[in-house]
């Protein structure tokens, strides 16, 4: 062994870790925290690296981003599909000053997750605990799959609800230290906005108002006469969509699984007991991973001294309190409803602030919660930074089934469905063809889901399908209600697809529309 080595001393490569850790917990870029900056740069990265990839190569984009390009195309106060509008909005606005492109898809995408993260972080220091307990908080929720995977190449309304949720939790802690009238109204607008972005986050709205007001250090808050205005300034900007839900009911409960799947036909104590079980195994596969990497944190930090534990203060109970109201009323709607089928990603109202919960508990255990913090930090930025390749590959190449939408050569579609003149709308089964809308800004693109399809539907106009030929019979139907008839024969298009697929081409089936005296008309086949 060399002379003056010594085994406690540790490697070159460890001491850098450790600065880094450090750097991200408690380090400034000028008067901002480290970690904060480090998100900014994160989510720009994504934004600039994954518009310009889809620009070089060619590629459209996957199918919850191609049905907004579809549904923000108008300004309404609601849309199809069982979703509430505020992400569509977002996306609308974003367009208008961009355009309609990719460029406008990530920037909505990662501002949303961007906000999530950075509120979570300013919750935990304006409730007074350590930077370190901040961005332990702030990198725990990366640790989550659905938060670092899933919502960087999928889902659209489940970015919304997680980033709007922590920022109604933001905006609680401001009422909490301010009590202002300021505080009050944009409570109420943090409200409307959690709700506007998923109506599940009324779980997450009850689960943080009967929290607040279990605890003495904060139900005056809520039993002050201005929490009045938060109602009232939360019931007017959802009214809109409110009165649009009320007129359009079919719209609304089109996907009415959308947070409870549909239950099974057997016995009231078995299907209760079929849903306890699904919602236990939805939230161990929701929670699982941040979980085990806390618990392995704690035994690696497990020599560390720490004081004697003591009553958790009055922030920490609030956090935990909301964790377990929000689990009582999901158990008791899954006990009315005989729900028995559920997505992990539906846990997250529940859930979403459980890495706030364990980071703040962190910060009363001294050297040893301070270890536990830093491995929390290390390992979700360093996951943040391994899968930044992986996103780029899956939002290029989109995936199998469903999800080679993304390698459709839609330039080419779009000029092939052009050769015999311009057109002004496209109809299709799904909304796969959303992508068009890249190509011309200016297409209507119209599917099952959305309202007022016979008003919007202009001529010329062509009905699209894929080979999967899925929900052809329903819109169909809406055709022939339209007074759409087939004009001609089917025609069978060969499309490129990119990115190096196989098979190299998508078969695409395209019949011209024409208006018909009477909607009795015979639709396409």
């Amino acid at each position: 062994m060399a002379a003056g080595f010594s085994l406690d001393e540790k490697t070159i490569p460890l001491q850098y870790l450790e600065k880094w850790t450090d750097w991200l917990c408690e380090g400034k870029v000028g008067p901002f925290n480290a970690a904060l900056v480090c998100l900014a740069v994160y989510c720009l990265v994504q934004i600039v690296v994954m518009a310009l990839l889809s620009h070089i190569v060619g590629t459209g984009v996957g199918v919850d981003d191609s049905e907004q390009l579809m549904y923000m195309h108008y300004l309404w106060a609601g849309y199809g599909g069982s979703q509430p509008p505020l992400y569509t909005w977002l996306a609308r606005l974003v367009a208008g000053v961009v355009g309609t492109n990719i460029l406008a898809l990530k920037i909505v995408k990662y501002l949303l997750i961007g906000v999530a993260l950075a509120s979570a972080f300013i919750a935990v220091r304006r409730l007074g605990y350590s930077s370190r307990a901040g961005a332990a908080a702030m990198f725990g929720l990366l640790l989550f799959p659905q938060m670092v995977w899933e919502m960087q190449h999928a889902l659209t309304h489940s970015i919304a609800a997680f980033c709007f949720s922590v920022v109604l939790f933001l905006a609680l802690v401001e009422l909490v230290q301010r009590r202002s009238l300021l505080a009050y109204v944009l409570f109420g607008v943090a409200i409307a906005a959690a709700i506007l972005s998923k109506y599940n986050n009324v779980i997450f709205l009850a689960a943080l108002i009967l929290s607040t007001l279990s605890l003495r250090e904060t139900r005056g808050v809520i039993l002050n006469r201005q929490f009045l205005i938060s109602m009232a300034v939360a019931v007017v900007l959802c009214l809109p969509t409110l009165y649009w839900s009320l007129t359009h009911t079919d719209q609304l409960l089109s996907h009415s699984g959308g947070f409870f799947g549909a239950a099974r036909e057997s016995g009231v104590i078995q299907t209760a007991f079929d849903g306890i079980s699904g919602l236990g195994r939805a939230i161990l596969f929701f929670a699982l991973l941040p979980v085990g990497i806390f618990a392995v944190a704690f035994l690696i930090a497990w020599k560390r001294p720490a004081p004697t534990p003591q009553p958790a203060p009055w922030p920490e109970r609030l956090v935990w309190r909301t964790i377990a109201f929000a689990l009582a009323i999901t158990i008791v709607l899954v006990l009315a409803s005989g729900a028995t089928e559920f997505r992990d990603r539906w846990m997250l109202p529940i859930l979403v602030l459980l890495p706030v919960a364990l980071a703040l508990r962190m910060d009363a255990r001294g050297d040893k919660g301070r270890k536990v913090q830093d491995v929390i930090v290390f390992v979700g930025a360093t996951l943040a930074i391994l899968v930044l390749p992986v996103t780029w590959y899956a939002h290029l190449n989109g995936g199998d089934s469903r999800g080679s939408i993304v390698r459709v050569d839609y330039n080419t579609l779009y000029s092939q469905l052009t050769a015999n003149g311009p057109i002004r709308t496209t109809v299709s089964s799904w909304h796969w063809l959303g992508n068009l809308r890249l190509v011309d800004p200016d297409l209507v693109v119209l599917d099952g889901e959305l309202p007022n399809f016979g008003q919007l539907l202009k001529e010329p106009a062509v009905f699209v399908t894929a080979d999967d030929r899925v929900g052809v019979e329903g819109i169909l139907k809406l055709l022939d209600q339209a007074g759409y008839a087939a004009d001609g024969p089917p025609q069978q298009l060969a499309v490129p697809m990119l990115f190096g697929s196989d098979p190299p081409t998508r078969t695409v089936t395209v019949t011209r529309l024409k208006k018909v005296a009477t909607a009795a008309g015979a639709a396409p086949q």
